[in-house]
């Protein structure tokens, strides 16, 4: 059998976890050697909790284990000096979005580049089974060249990530109108819990119209409290001259007098009597399997098996830096400094 791959994680935060999870549900595909974190009474606890052995610093992690590459999970303006790191030594890096906190710290990365770094930036979201099945049906010509993306499914330069991606229009600069709307919401779980009591605050919701020339246009619109909250739903259409897709429903033209209509449909193992374990198998549009689940029979959430899709690729990779809206009026282009 194939040898799992081997890796390391810097920073011991609610994100890493995401790893440590995966690693576990698929042991004979992924193996935690261990962690650099620089709180002990951090690393003892994820110790406890996970049984991976944990060090403080970056050094010592590289001397637990042969390692294909490194998770770098810290804050966004840590991550430049740790790829730094990272690449006088050689070490391939797998670093969350972003790897720098503004356009001059990710100018600064370009000369690592040019040194031979190997870095994936973990932009996961078009990986995941659902807006992967989408991307592939957008890709297959039967909904024709898509114009139109309206995406309010995640913050800022993951909803553009996901938004340039499904219009296909690379790092191409569009004209830009924003702007943010404030109103009530009763308040929903946060990352670890859920509400102990009834509290009303203010939801942010950021609007913004980003068109690419005349033939191309994103809208892109999130609230701050979106991802957790028990009350305000993701939505997505996306359309073009044959088709569209609303949601899960997908409607095109076979030819200009037959409409196909089919459902995004995601096929689960487990349900229904079924024995062989339970997790996402894929996803099916009639007859077709848009996506099959690479991470079988690991029982992952879809945000779980997203950003473990790129694992393998990152020995080939650079850096790859996308745009996205910065306090509802601004967007930050960044150019791509290689290819994956």
């Amino acid at each position: 059998m194939q040898q799992p791959i081997t890796f390391g994680i810097i920073g011991g935060g609610w994100r890493s976890t995401f790893f440590l999870h995966v690693a576990r549900a698929l042991p004979e595909r992924f193996r935690v050697a261990g962690m650099a974190v620089r709180n002990a009474e951090k690393g003892t606890i994820l110790e406890r909790t996970w049984g991976i052995p944990t060090v403080r610093t970056l050094d010592e992690l590289l001397k637990l284990d042969t390692l294909a590459f490194v998770v770098v999970s810290v804050s966004w303006s840590a991550a430049p000096t740790i790829l730094a790191e990272l690449t006088r030594r050689n070490i391939p890096a797998l670093t969350e979005t972003p790897p720098a906190p503004d356009i001059a710290g990710l100018q600064a990365l370009q000369p690592l580049i040019k040194a031979g770094a190997k870095i994936q930036v973990a932009e996961q979201y078009q990986f995941q089974p659902l807006h992967a099945a989408r991307i592939s049906l957008t890709q297959s010509g039967k909904l024709g060249t898509i114009s139109q993306a309206q995406v309010s499914i995640a913050h800022g330069y993951h909803g553009i990530s996901l938004m340039r991606k499904l219009l296909n229009v690379g790092f191409a600069s569009p004209t830009i109108t924003a702007h943010t709307f404030v109103s009530p919401i009763v308040t929903g779980p946060d990352r670890y819990n859920p509400p102990e009591q009834e509290m009303t605050k203010p939801s942010r919701q950021t609007i913004a119209t980003l068109k690419f020339g005349a033939e191309k246009l994103g809208i892109f619109d999130f609230t701050d409290d979106q991802y957790r909250s028990w009350v305000r739903s993701p939505r997505l259409l996306i359309r073009g001259e044959r088709g569209e897709i609303n949601g899960t429903m997908v409607r095109y033209l076979q030819d200009f007098r037959t409409p196909i209509t089919l459902d995004l449909v995601r096929q689960n193992v487990g349900e229904n009597g079924n024995l062989d374990g339970y997790y996402l198998k894929g996803i099916l549009a009639g007859s077709e399997w848009l996506y099959l689940n690479p991470f079988t029979p690991g029982r992952l959430n879809d945000d779980e098996i997203a950003p473990h899709t790129g694992f393998e690729l990152h020995h080939h990779a650079n850096v790859e830096i996308v745009s996205y809206i910065h306090d509802g009026t601004l967007t930050h282009r960044y150019e791509s400094a290689g290819k994956k």
